[in-house]
Order: structure tokens, then sequence, then C-alpha cells
């Protein structure tokens, strides 16, 4: 059996931070000597409907703790989410209906499955809320924990603060929320993204001010959306969602620019990119790893043959969804709103598309315009957005 301390620096691999230092390590020996399980925490708030690869990075980790021994404690923020975390923010987050937040955490825990280990013995999932709603007097301990100076040496406050910008006090109890979760799970770690850092020391004050062990907390690195340069973050349109279907995972993954490929392989697979191989090739092998790893070997075998299929032959998909388009009085098909309908998008932005010359009809490109064309050259249509969006339109 491996010491603790052979056993921390493992489970530090890939790892930003490791606080304090030997904190882990410590932690694994007291759990031993105790007969314990560690339980290790990851909060993530349900503000998006699906989670993507920028999740599994932590996830992934999570995982390595559980095959390791210890219990996975996941808390979806139904409350937190209410708030709104400003880790990394210049305004204040918009906030979400209690009827979009338990819509998204209803996902939640099928997507997370993905990576964790669903055994009861070694995940543990609970909803913030069960505590966070608390009495008033409950609230004033808690607030009495932590000074405002305190709060706003926070990078993202420091600045607004500075520029005279408005941080609400919604944002500002945030910390102390997610702190006090580290306390209601008696959590020994705590992992997160290194935008999390400040959240996760925080939570080891108040874990001190109620007479609780302190937790060590381990920050994993932020992974670059497809566009190779931001976060990756639904909002901006650069993530690979770990629900995408595996054409479409694919597809994505093949988009990357090479110099995030090693990221990838680290973060993700958990490997080195390998050295003897040509960066498409090296590319190739990346994309069938993660839709092996989030579907199957068989899925991932499919989705490289319909890749090639499209982008290499320039043929369309084998198979695609069928799409209604409406046929208008004068005997046209308004476009946009097809696309609107097939793929969820706005008709402007459908417009926006044909104008750039991003859409195509049986492999012609539309011109600048082209939003209303004739039903009978619509009929039976392959639809082409972009490169990887395909439907078959059928008027009716």
């Amino acid at each position: 059996m491996p010491t603790p301390i052979d056993e921390a620096a493992g489970l530090e691999r890939n790892a930003v931070d490791s606080l304090p230092a030997g904190a882990l390590a410590d932690k694994l020996a007291v759990a031993r000597a105790e007969g314990r399980q560690l339980r290790v925490k990851l909060g993530i708030d349900p503000t998006a409907p699906d989670i993507h690869l920028g999740h599994a990075v932590v996830l992934g980790k999570l995982r390595e703790l559980q095959d390791a021994g210890q219990r996975v404690v996941l808390i979806v923020g139904d409350f937190t989410a209410r708030v709104g975390d400003p880790s990394g923010r210049s305004t204040l987050r918009p906030m979400l209906s209690a009827q979009e937040i338990d819509a998204n955490a209803a996902t939640f825990q099928e997507q997370a499955l993905k990576t964790l280990d669903g055994d009861p013995e070694r995940l543990e999932v609970r909803c913030n809320s069960e505590w966070l709603d608390m009495p008033m007097a409950d609230l004033l301990r808690l607030v009495g924990t932590t000074t405002a100076a305190q709060l706003l040496e926070r990078d993202d406050f420091a600045r607004r603060w500075s520029a005279n910008e408005p941080i609400s006090m919604l944002e500002l109890m945030y910390p102390l929320l997610q702190g006090y979760d580290s306390v209601a799970v008696r959590a020994d770690v705590e992992l997160g993204g290194t935008d999390q850092k400040f959240n996760l020391l925080l939570g080891r004050d108040i874990q001190r001010a109620y007479g609780q062990p302190e937790q060590a907390i381990l920050t994993m690195p932020i992974l670059v959306g497809t566009d190779g340069h931001q976060k990756m973050s639904k909002s901006l349109g650069n993530q690979i969602g770990v629900t995408d279907e595996p054409a479409e995972m694919y597809g994505k993954t093949m988009s990357i620019p090479d110099g995030a490929m090693a990221e990838y392989y680290r973060l993700l697979l958990h490997r080195e990119p390998p050295a003897d191989m040509r960066p498409r090739d090296a590319k190739r092998e990346l994309a069938r790893g993660i839709v092996a790893w989030l579907h199957s070997a068989a899925a991932a075998a499919a989705a490289e043959r319909e890749f090639d299929r499209v982008h290499v032959q320039h043929k369309a998909p084998d198979t695609m969804p069928d799409a209604r388009a409406r046929a208008q009085a004068d005997g046209t098909v308004h476009l946009p709103e097809a696309m609107s309908e097939a793929f969820g998008m706005s008709r402007s932005e459908a417009r926006r598309l044909i104008d750039q010359g991003g859409v195509a009809l049986d492999d012609v490109v539309l011109s600048r315009g082209e939003h209303d064309v004739d039903a009978g050259r619509v009929d039976g249509a392959v639809l082409k957005v972009g490169k990887r969006r395909f439907a078959l339109l059928r008027v009716g």
C-alpha cells in the first residue's frame, strides 16, 4: 500500500494548486488511521442544462479519488444558483427562475454519472437548498464569520471596486454560502477550477469558525473551448457537451486548434499526445478517445466514418433529421424559418448565416439575401448549415 504522501502525489497530478502544502497527505493519513473514507466535495450550480468537457476535468479528478476508495459528495447548487457565482465576472449574473434551476438540476446528476461512479458507497448527491434555506439567526451567524475586507480582496471584486462598478450584496454572499456547504457536509477535501480558489480557501475559514477541521483544496486547470483561447462556456458557444451526439462531439474536437491538443489529452484522456503522429492524426485519436469515453468505442468509429464522409469526401451524412418547411402563399419557403425549426436558432441568426455564405441546399451555397426559395427546390433537399449541421427538408 502506498504511503499517504505517495498517494497524495498521485492524486495531485494535473492539479494547479494543492493547498495548504501537505494537507492532502495529512487528510489521507488521518482517514486511514480512523478507518474511513475522505469526504471529497464538489459543488456545481445548475445555471445551464448541460455539463461540458470543462466540467469533466474536475469530474475526472473526482473519479480518480473514487477509484482510490474515497467518497465524493456532489452538491447540486440549487440554492446558490439563485444568487449566481460572481467568479471571473465583471457584472452581476442574471438571476435564473426557480423553474429554470429545477429543470437544469434534473439533468445534472445523469450527466455527471457519465464520469463518476454511481455506487452509493462512493457517491453522495446533495442539494444545498437542504441547509441554505436557513433561519435568520443562522444566516447572521454565517455572515459574522467573514469581513467585508476579506471579500473585497477577491480579484474580480477588487477590480470592480477600483472601477467604481456595482457589487451586489447577493454576490458578496455567494462565497459565504458556498463555504457553508463545506460545513454542512463536513468536507475533508474540496475541488474546483482555478477560478474557485478564493471560494475554496474561504470555505476553510468558515469551517474553522464552526469548529470543524479545515478542508484541503485541489484546484484544476480551466479547459479552453474549441476556439483555443477562452474558457469553455456555453455562453461563448465554444463548448463540447458531455451529452453531444457522437458525430457532433467528434467534429467539435476536430475543430480545436493544434495548440490546445496537449491540454485536452492531459486533462481529459490523462496522457500525453502521441509524439510520433502528425497533428491531424493525433487530433483524430483525441476525438476517438473522447467519444469512446463518453459513448463507446463503436460510436467513436462510426463518428469518424461520418466525419470523413462529410468533411473529407464532402458528402452528406448517411442519416440526418427530417425538418418541415412551410410553403408561403407565393410558393416559396422562408429558409430562416425552416432553419429556426430545424436547429433551434433565431431567425436573425439564420439570416446572418445565409448572408455570410454559411448555408447550402444540396451543396449549392445560398447567396446573400437568398432567404426565400422556391418550394420545389426545397422539398427533399439537404440543408447544410456550417460544417456539421444537416437536415433533410420536407415541404408541408
